[in-house]
């Protein structure tokens, strides 16, 4: 069994073809392809944070709003950029969402990727220390971050408050049970994961990653689950983390299926660059008949060693087709590879 989600960039633009021509079109679609995904029995509802870009951003009146419209699915990020983040007023939001959620925030983090902006991060008045790099600053983040999720006290209280407080030092507020535990990175190499593991969070891999060793993508894909498995059980963690990776599938059952997506059956891993000179395998992405599909599935290493997929959605084309690729998925894939 596996838990099945989508994953949407949240792209728009004013174009005659996209059925998401402005921020607001992407915002309230994404809420109602969650509810529409919960509905068809999908587990979460996950979406891509970009700063300077025309796609979503800022995620947490996203979250809440999705969280305030439904039950049972879960609700997350794949990833906020830790670059940009002042770690207490996001612990403040996170708490706020989750707990209007019931408890069903699935937060992904990370170092960020490369960014519409010569470091935009500066523009948001962050920096790294003399020494450092942004990556470091990243982790810093979210060091402060997860150590304040803890809900440990840490703040001196004013001696003639405002409001009356509780005894001894103050945490942030509000404080959302369990969140901590419901904290995901989102690594690019094995060294990463492994770090993860050492943090207490769960991993979250995307569709690419730094090429180490020349292997094909979801077996180095596999080998990072693994490393970090590994790593969390060095460091002693008493509970058992979770590991998401994230495909572009797309089952072909109508002529618009074929349409949009035929010519992506031919897909095959990639090798590039995103960060300077450090090479980056970008894994394929699978389009096909269903019963084509379950046997190329069947192959994919990491997707069996991971619990959570998540299906990269191309929200540009609206709610009701991406329901549609959903359902595909969910009724014509799923239960034949055992996922369901």
């Amino acid at each position: 069994m596996k838990k099945i989600g989508f994953l949407s960039f949240g792209h728009w633009t004013d174009s005659p073809h996209s059925q998401t021509r402005s921020a607001a079109d992407t915002l309230l679609q994404s809420i109602d392809l969650a509810v529409a995904a919960e509905e068809l029995g999908a587990d979460g509802a996950y979406f891509r944070v970009h700063h300077f870009a025309r796609q979503l951003a800022s995620p947490f009146p996203l979250l809440a709003a999705i969280g305030a419209k439904t039950d049972r699915i879960e609700i997350g990020t794949g990833v906020i950029d830790m670059r940009y983040e002042n770690p207490m007023y996001m612990a403040e939001d996170a708490g706020a969402a989750d707990l209007i959620a019931g408890g069903r925030l699935q937060l992904g983090i990370s170092r960020g990727s490369p960014e519409q902006v010569i470091d935009g991060w500066r523009h948001f008045g962050y920096g790294p220390g003399e020494g450092e790099t942004d990556a470091d600053m990243a982790r810093m983040h979210a060091e402060l971050f997860l150590k304040v999720l803890e809900g440990g006290g840490f703040a001196e209280p004013h001696p003639r408050p405002m409001f009356p407080n509780p005894p001894g030092l103050l945490r942030i507020e509000p404080h959302a049970p369990g969140l901590r535990d419901r904290i995901w990175w989102g690594a690019g190499s094995n060294g990463t994961a492994a770090w993860a593991a050492q943090q207490g969070m769960n991993l979250m891999s995307s569709t690419l990653k730094f090429d180490e060793g020349g292997a094909p993508f979801h077996v180095q894909q596999a080998d990072q689950i693994r490393a970090f498995r590994k790593a969390w059980t060095e460091a002693g963690w008493e509970h058992e983390p979770r590991v998401s990776v994230s495909r572009s599938i797309f089952a072909l059952t109508t002529d618009l299926d074929r349409m949009y997506f035929g010519g992506d059956g031919k897909s095959t891993d990639q090798i590039g660059f995103i960060d300077g000179p450090n090479k980056a395998i970008f894994g394929r992405s699978y389009a096909a008949e269903p019963d084509v599909l379950v046997e190329q599935l069947a192959g994919d290493e990491a997707i069996a060693e991971a619990d959570t997929l998540l299906l990269t959605v191309p929200n540009q084309l609206g709610v009701e087709f991406n329901v549609h690729v959903l359902e595909n998925i969910l009724t014509h894939v799923a239960p034949a590879l055992g996922w369901r």
